[in-house]
């Protein structure tokens, strides 16, 4: 509670760094916000002409194009929120030095910037549905607990990552090692289905797991939704996100004589 209150306090910076982050993000490029799109988009492509025609990966029944990217699109934020989020103290090492404010804003605010692009994508989305005549069921009304439930996953091991990399500067050149190798321990190249079930509790100690195959499942009716293997991730990112929060509030009083 006394983050959310530190955060309402200095809500005009916090508004501040979420929209300079989006700008930052597409200034001199000539494409500007549809990079947002391309890169699901060009990734989408890619894995439904190698892992779907080539190698016919399952996909459960649904379209490739659609099986790709409904995972993608949370894929790609949250991929990129650790990036972005992971390395913003760092960054931003000069604001830290000399002036007071909540430190979580700045990992927060890199978060709520990438939500932009996840919007953009999802009406891309929409139109991939639109064009294989995918009519959504009452499922897709998850998406909006299963947005938040992705925000925090992607915020709380940003923050954590974001305090250790105050200190330990190994953690800026493993952050795309880890991302790398999270993607492969996530159904989105295959179908969780694919995962025997003994090794289903393994899978589902990965909260990314539950979320993408909620996503994926929420956008087709003839798709169950794994409701205990949304539980699961549903606890082990509350553990992570307040794991994070006590982490990061005593450590951050450290940071910029570190930093």
């Amino acid at each position: 509670m006394e983050a959310v209150s530190e955060l309402w306090r200095y809500r005009e910076l916090f508004y501040f760094l979420a929209w300079r982050d989006v700008k930052v993000r597409y200034k001199q490029t000539a494409l500007g916000v549809a990079w947002a799109v391309l890169q699901p988009l060009m990734t989408m492509v890619i894995f439904t002409l190698l892992f779907g025609t080539l190698g016919h990966m399952p996909s459960d029944g649904i379209p490739y194009p659609l099986f790709y990217f409904g995972a993608l699109l949370p894929w790609t934020y949250f991929s990129a929120t650790l990036s972005n989020s992971g390395n913003s103290l760092v960054v931003n090492a000069n604001l830290l030095t000399k002036v007071y404010f909540p430190r979580v804003i700045l990992p927060t605010s890199a978060a709520v910037s990438g939500l932009v692009d996840f919007a953009v994508g999802f009406i891309l989305l929409l139109a991939i549905m639109a064009y294989y005549r995918i009519v959504p069921g009452w499922t897709l009304l998850l998406w909006p607990f299963l947005i938040v439930l992705l925000f925090a996953l992607a915020l709380g091991v940003s923050m954590i990552l974001a305090a250790l990399n105050v200190r330990y500067r190994d953690v800026k050149y493993t952050l795309p090692f880890l991302v790398q190798l999270w993607l492969f321990v996530t159904p989105v190249i295959y179908p969780i289905s694919m995962i025997p079930e003994r090794y289903r509790l393994f899978v589902a100690l990965n909260p990314l797991s539950g979320v993408i195959d909620a996503f994926r499942a929420s956008l087709v009716p003839a798709k169950q939704v794994d409701w205990q293997l949304l539980l699961m991730s549903s606890i082990v990112t509350l553990a992570i996100f307040t794991a994070a929060v006590v982490y990061f509030k005593k450590t951050e009083r450290a940071f910029a004589d570190i930093i």
